[in-house]
C-alpha cells in the first residue's frame, strides 16, 4: 500500500503499478488524484500512469521530464507550457470534490493526442453522456435552483455584406446562454458557410454584456436519456459544423466566456478578445466534463495539461493569461 499519501516519486509510481497495487488510487480508493514529484524523473511514467484510474498531478520545475502527467504545476513564476503556476492541493481538492468527473476528464484528455477533432468530439460526447447518469450529476440537478427557460425568437442573427457573414449570438437577456435553439441556429449558420464558398470570412460575436455564459442551466436534465443526448449532440454538433469552416471564422469575445462560450470559439482560425474578458470551464463541479467540444478544441490551442487544469479546478482565466497561453490570439 501507499506509504506516503501526499506525493510519490517516479520509481514509487512504477512500483505501485508493477506491484499490482494500482487500485490503491482512484475514486473507489478515495484517492482520485495522485501527486508525483518529477525531480529526477527519467520519462518512464507514461506506460504506468496511462492505466491509473486517477488524475496524475506532476510537481516540479520547467526542465523536468513531464510525460505521463495529466496536470503539471510548479511554483516558478510565468512558467512555459505546459506548466501552470499553482498549488497541487487545488487540483487534488477539485478531484476529491467531484472524483468521477475529474478522473473521466483526465482519461478523456489522455486520448486527445491520438484523435482528430471529430474523434475527440465523439469521445467527449460519450463521456459526457455517461456522466449524466452518474450520482454526482443527479445530486447537482436535485439541489440546484430551478430556472425558467427563456425562449428566444431569434437566438442567432445572421447577416451578409458582400463576401462577409456576421453571426451574432442573440440572447443577451440570459447572457447568451447556450440552449438547444441557439445550438441549432448556429449549426445552420455554419452549414450555410460550408455550402457557400463565396463567403470568404465570418465574424462571430455575442450581443449584450457577455459573449456566452455557457450552457443554459434551465435545460440541464431535460434530455430524455444519455444515449439520445449523445446521438442528438453528434447529429446537431456546433463543433462539427464549425470545424468544417473554421479557417474562415474569427471569433470576437467579450465579458464572460463560460463553457461553450470558449469551447467552440477555440476552434476558430482567429480568436480576438476585448479587455476584461474572462474564461472558465465549470462542468466538473456539476459532475460532468465539458460538453460543447472543449476537450477537442482547447487542447489544440493551449495543450492537454493546461486544459486539464482549467477543467479540473474551474478557475477563472483572465484575458492576459489567455493571450500568453495562446487561447486568445489578440486583445482589441
Amino acid at each position: 500500500m501507499l506509504a506516503d499519501r501526499s506525493s510519490l516519486t517516479e520509481p514509487e509510481v512504477l512500483d505501485l503499478v508493477s506491484g499490482g497495487d494500482a487500485e490503491a488510487v482512484g475514486p473507489f480508493a478515495g484517492r482520485p488524484a495522485l501527486v508525483v514529484r518529477l525531480d529526477g524523473a527519467t520519462g518512464a511514467l507514461p506506460a504506468a500512469t496511462a492505466v491509473l484510474p486517477c488524475v496524475v498531478v506532476g510537481v516540479g520545475v520547467p526542465g523536468d521530464v513531464t510525460v505521463g502527467c495529466d496536470v503539471l504545476v510548479t511554483d516558478v513564476e510565468d512558467p512555459p507550457a505546459p506548466w501552470v503556476q499553482a498549488d497541487p492541493s487545488a487540483v487534488v481538492a477539485a478531484a476529491e470534490a467531484s472524483p468521477a468527473a475529474a478522473v473521466a476528464l483526465a482519461q478523456l484528455l489522455r486520448l486527445g493526442p491520438r484523435l482528430d477533432v471529430y474523434g475527440a468530439l465523439v469521445a467527449e460526447s460519450l463521456t459526457y453522456g455517461l456522466l449524466q447518469s452518474g450520482p454526482m450529476y443527479r445530486e447537482w440537478l436535485a439541489t440546484r435552483r430551478k430556472r425558467q427557460h427563456v425562449a428566444s425568437t431569434r437566438p442567432v442573427l445572421v447577416e451578409r455584406e458582400g463576401t462577409q457573414l456576421s453571426i451574432t449570438l442573440n440572447r443577451p437577456e440570459v447572457r447568451n446562454a447556450f440552449d438547444v435553439a441557439m445550438r441549432d441556429a448556429l449549426v445552420e449558420a455554419f452549414r450555410l458557410v460550408a455550402a457557400d464558398p463565396s463567403i470568404t470570412s465570418v465574424e462571430w460575436r455575442g450581443d449584450g454584456d457577455n459573449f456566452c455564459s455557457g450552457g443554459d442551466l434551465a435545460e440541464f436534465g431535460t434530455v430524455p436519456d444519455p444515449v439520445t443526448g449523445h446521438l442528438v449532440r453528434m447529429s446537431r454538433s456546433a463543433g462539427v459544423a464549425l470545424a468544417a469552416v473554421a479557417d474562415r471564422v474569427t471569433a470576437y469575445l467579450h465579458g464572460a466566456c463560460v463553457g461553450a462560450g470558449i469551447e467552440l470559439p477555440a476552434l476558430a482560425h482567429r480568436v480576438v478578445a476585448a479587455p476584461g474578458t474572462t474564461f472558465r470551464l465549470p462542468e466538473v463541479t456539476f459532475g460532468l466534463v465539458p460538453g460543447a467540444g472543449g476537450t477537442a478544441t482547447i487542447p489544440r490551442r493551449i495543450g492537454w495539461p493546461r486544459t486539464a487544469w482549467l477543467g479540473l479546478t474551474g478557475v477563472v482565466l483572465d484575458v492576459d493569461m489567455a493571450v500568453a497561453w495562446g487561447l486568445v490570439d489578440a486583445v482589441e
